[in-house]
């Protein structure tokens, strides 16, 4: 199972930097360039949706499914 962030894409589609999220967010610009690069072990809904209400996206917008199996 992978799970894809695509946070980075949001980003740039709303051409908003990470400090900025950051602020807007209040979490950390260590903890959302670590959620960023797919690295993050677990995200609280309550950050998933302060990050979606601050790029006016979906859930889906950021985080993607793939199946291990797709990729062989």
């Amino acid at each position: 199972m992978a799970i894809i962030v695509n946070l980075d894409v949001m980003m740039a589609k709303r051409k908003m930097r990470l400090n900025e999220l950051s602020e807007i967010v209040g979490v950390s610009v260590v903890n959302l360039s670590i959620l960023k690069q797919g690295k993050g072990k677990a995200i609280r809904f309550s950050t998933l949706a302060a990050i979606c209400e601050a790029l006016s996206c979906q859930p889906g917008d950021i985080l993607a499914y793939e199946d291990d199996h797709s990729l062989e």
